[in-house]
């Protein structure tokens, strides 16, 4: 049975500060308190790292865990005091905090180098939506084995193992046109065997990857199928593999529905493929193949300006969301093509993610901030949160894949040439609503290396981060202007990066 404790903490201080009795717990049931520690007085004038010294004190750790504590779903930030006054709450209430790891800060972990800027990233990992639920022990994405996916603007998609050695790169990509150009803006794993890519000449691109020995530092990138459909840059992708499907968002306006298999997809439209007779024979030249060519299965209209990020609604593949230079965020039925929904914003959106625990969708904007989005029809705000924080375009989101992280976390970059974590529950509610703090920033370790890294750089000129992709396993994946992969890593309540 449950007891007071009564032993009072910070209570033998002169002057006397007034109490409150806490009931701490903890869902984590590693570091839960055990079932006989009731209620206990405590000095309001404690902050959080007094409560954290508490709560290592009670569980009789062997060396301090930092610890943060939530009340009514918001991290303690001042002191009790404070909290209590802000917040309407008397100091008679039993307040019930609830207690979490503190995220560590992501550590910088190591970067690869090549001779362009990076515009996409991805990750294979055990962990990772492309890869099988039982991975063989020595293939491509297995434990030891990770990859990382790179598209570029030198339009080459390259395969990266964790020694920083390029494993495989794609055969070059040769332009419709020749004043187009290539360069690739979306590249994403479909299985361990699979990758796709798309970019400004307007194609949709599925190769095989063969990697036959993990121990090995060469496998190939051979050219599987062409998609086209599009009239302008396809900018982002989407892959549901249990479906087959593939979602586009392109500078077109359009929002793009596309089958992985040729049998499935009808042809391509004669006026969007290469039409250059030289052309296709020099793809086959190089190649050594002709690739098949598809259109897609639907080209879904409703945005006015182009189109900047796509996802499939996690729980559902039928239900997509798309962000725009429009200012708007739109649901789409993909199965009837219609737009469900549609959010209107301040400010242009060039990223988004779905934070499926949450039920929310996070677009990031051109004013410099993440906004998230219920999208339920019934919603009555727009906003449900503002995370504030980035001095530049939010061109990159990623939720936080960590177990025990509750949905609660995502990771950004952004044209500022940084990324930053967030973890919702780091709030406070002002004249414009809730607003979210980041809980962490990711520098780039190029200007550290650089010898500039107090230099004022206008526009994160020169170290703009254009994608992101946050791994349990592998970290923060960072890439951009500076030509660098960069990965970061911590642990944390809500993972300060990948684990292990």
């Amino acid at each position: 049975m449950a007891t007071t404790t009564t032993t009072q903490a910070g209570a033998n201080e002169p002057d006397k500060p007034a109490q409150i009795r806490i009931q701490l717990s903890s869902q984590d049931e590693d570091i839960a308190l055990p079932p006989n520690i009731g209620s206990i007085l405590i000095n309001t004038n404690l902050r959080r790292y007094n409560l954290s010294q508490l709560v290592n004190a009670l569980l009789e750790t062997p060396r301090p865990v930092p610890f943060e504590f939530l009340i009514n779903g918001t991290f303690l930030r001042t002191s009790l005091d404070e909290f209590l006054a802000s917040n309407g709450i008397s100091a008679e209430t039993l307040l019930q905090v609830e207690y979490v790891r503190a995220i560590i800060p992501p550590v910088y972990v190591t970067s690869f180098e090549q001779d362009d800027w990076i515009s996409s990233v991805d990750v294979l990992s055990a962990s990772s939506p492309a890869s099988p639920a039982a991975l063989n022990g020595n293939a491509p994405g297995s434990s030891g084995h990770e990859r990382i996916l790179t598209g570029s603007y030198d339009g080459l998609l390259r395969v990266w193992n964790m020694s920083s050695q390029v494993v495989a790169t794609s055969p070059p990509p040769i332009s419709n046109r020749t004043y187009q150009p290539i360069c690739v803006k979306a590249a994403k794993f479909l299985s361990p065997a699979r990758l796709v890519s798309s970019g400004m000449d307007r194609a949709i691109r599925l190769f095989n990857y063969d990697e036959q020995d993990p121990a090995a530092v060469l496998a190939t990138i051979t050219p599987r199928l062409e998609l086209y459909g599009h009239k302008a840059s396809v900018d982002s992708l989407a892959v549901h593999n249990p479906s087959s499907r593939i979602l586009s968002a392109s500078a077109d306006h359009t929002v793009g529905i596309w089958s992985t298999h040729k049998n499935e997809a009808p042809a391509a439209p004669t006026s969007l493929l290469p039409n250059n007779s030289s052309t296709a024979n020099k793809r086959r030249k190089i190649t050594g193949t002709s690739v098949p060519q598809r259109g897609p299965l639907s080209l879904l209209t409703g945005h006015t300006s182009p189109v900047s990020g796509v996802v499939f609604k996690p729980d559902d593949p039928t239900v997509a969301y798309s962000s725009s230079w429009d200012h708007t965020m739109k649901t789409w039925d993909l199965t009837t093509g219609q737009i469900v929904d549609s959010r209107t914003t301040a400010h242009p959106l060039f990223s988004i993610v779905a934070l499926q625990e949450l039920g929310l969708v996070g677009v990031g904007t051109a004013g410099r901030n993440i906004i998230l989005i219920d999208p339920r029809a019934d919603a009555t705000r727009v906003s449900a949160m503002t995370l504030r924080g980035h001095q530049g375009t939010v061109t990159a989101l990623d939720r936080d894949p960590n177990e025990g992280s509750g949905g609660f976390g995502l990771v950004s970059g952004s044209l500022d040439g940084t990324c930053k974590v967030w973890d919702v529950r780091s709030s406070k509610s002002g004249k414009e609503g809730v607003v979210g703090e980041s809980v962490a920033t990711i520098g780039r370790r190029s200007i550290m290396e650089s010898g500039e890294e107090g230099k004022r750089r206008v526009a994160g000129e020169g170290v703009k981060v254009f994608g992101a992709r946050w791994d349990r396993e592998v970290g923060v994946v960072s890439v951009g202007e500076d030509k660098r992969v960069q990965i970061d890593r911590g642990m944390g309540g809500s993972g300060g990066g990948g684990g292990g």
